[in-house]
């Protein structure tokens, strides 16, 4: 079953996730120099994901647990962002503008529901 994250970001496409479930320390190290800015240092020990959901008890990439639209799916208690009253929401612009597929799959599971 995918994980998709709140935002949604399908988890097990993204390489931080990838790289936790294979262990791989190569791909952390290359992610974290990839990732990082002179405002946002990102290191290899920041990159342990099993998933952006209210259901994952393990670690979350550091980037997620700064998320101001994870936070708001946790207090909201929703599965991710499709199934809350307000989506979409000025909280999904950003991301939808640099990911226009997250919206695409967000659309669909709120159609369904």
């Amino acid at each position: 079953m995918d994980i998709i994250a709140y935002c949604g970001l399908l988890c097990d496409e993204c390489p931080a996730y990838i790289a936790t479930k294979e262990n791989d320390v190569n791909k952390k190290d290359s992610l974290a120099k990839q990732w990082s800015c002179d405002d946002y240092i990102v290191r290899a020990e920041d990159i342990n994901c099993f998933g952006c959901s209210r259901d994952n008890t393990g670690p979350v990439f550091k980037f997620c647990m700064d998320c101001e639209i994870r936070r708001c799916g946790i207090e909201k208690e929703i599965e991710n962002c499709a199934h809350c009253e307000e989506y979409p929401c000025s909280n999904l612009d950003n991301p939808f503008e640099g990911s226009p597929v997250n919206r695409t799959r967000l659309d669909r599971i709120k159609e369904n529901l």
